[in-house]
């Protein structure tokens, strides 16, 4: 391990790279951990440590961080929003670490505990019957809508994994009735996500309205003819906000919980974690997990209907 002349602040650029090359996130990633540690930064340069380089950063500095983390405003930090300035953090030691400058080692950097563990919010098949038939098909924009929505629970993908998908990666062969692709998810990591026949069908009638040449898969009918028509996350999230008021579903409804209700779904019809695991894309089986308890209830009922304990003489 070598000591650094440099201080902390001048090593967010390499961070940068490092994340890029080494770890291969994608740019909002980087461009979230980097309004992450600026944060950071900005706590150094108040408390005039804009000179601290990595091996005099110590467990002290990390505390008051922490502090100046949970009380810096008149309305405090989220617990879990205070984690994600902490792990990107960690993510700096854990790059000192990889290129071989001393600093202090990234566990010394403690979560913060959250009581309310994170809550799953999903939508059940009654509900996902009420929002797929909410928006009106007899216009090509809602159109779109309804076979991104079906898309969405039939692959559990994420919304930038969606939005970045193009016309030419998906080939729908006359009398087809489910289709596979490959996509480059989170991290770089490549898997295989699958069409249903359902969200196939809504996919097709989509595609049928297409008279333009443009490469994106979903494209935003509001743009002007001169910019980029593939639509935006953003977009999304929107326009599904409308339906969710209209169809009377909880508030909290977003792109995400259509993933979590296409794993919830898959965990209740008895798919194991681990296949899951694949299914999501995730790189550790712990970022999986979150989904194991939706089912408790139901391994309750399964065991108090099928334990044969409640057979044996007392």
């Amino acid at each position: 391990m070598k000591k650094s002349q440099k201080p902390i602040i001048q090593h967010l650029t390499d961070f940068l790279d490092w994340l890029d090359v080494e770890k291969g996130l994608a740019n909002k990633s980087q461009e979230n951990y980097s309004r992450f540690l600026k944060k950071f930064i900005g706590w150094l340069e108040e408390k005039d440590l804009k000179d601290l380089r990595p091996h005099d950063l110590s467990p002290a500095h990390i505390w008051e961080y922490r502090v100046y983390l949970s009380r810096q405003s008149k309305k405090p930090l989220k617990k879990s929003t205070q984690n994600y300035y902490l792990i990107a953090l960690r993510s700096l030691l854990n790059y000192f670490a990889d290129r071989d400058i001393l600093s202090l080692p990234s566990e010394k950097i403690k979560l913060a505990k959250d009581k309310s563990e994170r809550q799953v919010r999903f939508l059940n098949l009654e509900q996902l019957e009420k929002l797929f038939s909410t928006p009106d098909v007899s216009k090509v924009h809602q159109l779109r809508d309804r076979a991104i929505l079906e898309i969405l629970f039939s692959t559990g993908m994420r919304i930038a994994e969606l939005v970045s998908l193009n016309r030419d990666q998906v080939k729908i062969k006359p009398g087809r009735e489910e289709l596979e692709i490959s996509i480059t998810g989170k991290g770089g990591r490549i898997r295989t996500v699958y069409f249903s026949q359902r969200a196939l069908r809504w996919l097709e009638k989509y595609l049928k309205t297409r008279t333009d040449n443009e490469r994106a898969l979903f494209i935003n009918y509001r743009s002007r003819k001169d910019a980029s028509r593939r639509l935006t996350s953003r977009s999304i999230e929107k326009s599904l906000k409308e339906y969710v008021i209209l169809s009377g579903l909880p508030s909290t409804t977003t792109p995400h919980v259509m993933r979590h209700s296409f794993s919830t779904d898959l965990l209740n019809q008895g798919v194991d974690i681990r296949i899951l695991q694949e299914f999501l894309g995730h790189k550790s089986i712990l970022a999986t997990q979150i989904y194991a308890h939706v089912t408790n209830k139901k391994l309750r009922e399964i065991h108090k209907k099928f334990h044969g304990g409640k057979n044996l003489k007392e």
